[in-house]
């Protein structure tokens, strides 16, 4: 396994490997090929446009697995297939009922909730934040979805705060995280502008700045955004939205098979 430093690597689609201090986490695995579909539910499918950078034989040893939602194009049936079933899966308490049918460990949060691993000194401790997934009352018709807040603390590394988004739509819930959160060092963007029955089910461009303007982390890099047709806004959408809204976090790109050091250097840029 190459990239073995501390770092987040790009794997596709919403799917990253996080490693620091020792730990090591993947986070909403999607591991299906160009021209495999992905079932989003309702009867919906989407073909997949990209290959994953790796696959999931590749991938090193892992603590934790984070899945935001249970979605086809976030939890697919490779995982389903190939993924070790002791990794404790951190998710949503509707997803860790099925992932547990499924012969899945899991660890099932609801909003504000945490879980934690020591090692050594270390720690690395996830809560599960507030996301939405459709517009009102249509949030029904979805899986619940989780944002997620990975706080890595050891001697000798400076502590890492990194936000997940989820696929979540910008409202007002999640003003609560900059309050209880202001100091993120890192923040996942699930992006995309995803259009299923022509309701708006993630983040645009403009919603992702948005998101920016609100929790205001450090740095901040894109997923999610060309993997499948449902998504309908591309990353230039957001990248223009940056240059002319100018948000407080610096914007950083990771393209599929990078690997953005952590902590994130003042330096570097994708």
């Amino acid at each position: 396994m190459e990239d073995a430093q501390d770092g987040l690597r790009f794997i596709g689609t919403a799917t990253t490997l996080i490693r620091y201090a020792g730990f090591t986490v993947l986070t909403d695995p999607n591991f299906l090929h160009r021209g495999e579909r992905a079932y989003l539910g309702k009867g919906r499918w989407t073909t997949r446009r990209t290959d994953p950078a790796m696959e999931i034989g590749e991938l090193p040893k892992l603590d934790l697995v984070v899945l935001s939602h249970l979605h086809g194009d976030h939890f697919d049936r490779v995982a389903k297939q190939e993924l070790d079933r002791k990794v404790p899966i951190v998710s949503t308490p509707a997803a860790s009922r099925r992932l547990t049918r499924w012969g899945f460990s899991t660890r099932a949060l609801r909003t504000w909730q945490s879980t934690a691993i020591y090692r050594n000194g270390a720690m690395l401790r996830v809560t599960a934040l507030p996301g939405r997934h459709a517009p009102g009352p249509v949030q029904a018709l979805f899986p619940p979805v989780m944002g997620s807040l990975l706080e890595i603390t050891s001697a000798d590394r400076p502590p890492l705060r990194l936000y997940l988004s989820g696929d979540t739509l910008v409202y007002d819930d999640l003003r609560e995280i900059a309050v209880r959160h202001p100091d993120l060092d890192l923040g996942v963007l699930h992006l995309g502008g995803t259009k299923v029955f022509g309701l708006l089910l993630t983040m645009d461009g403009a919603q992702g700045v948005d998101l920016l303007e609100l929790l205001r982390p450090q740095n901040a890099v894109p997923v999610h955004f060309d993997d499948y047709p449902v998504f309908r806004s591309p990353l230039s959408d957001f990248l223009d939205e940056v240059d002319r809204r100018k948000p407080p976090s610096r914007v950083v790109t990771v393209g599929r098979g990078e690997t953005l050091p952590l902590p994130v250097s003042a330096g570097w840029s994708g």
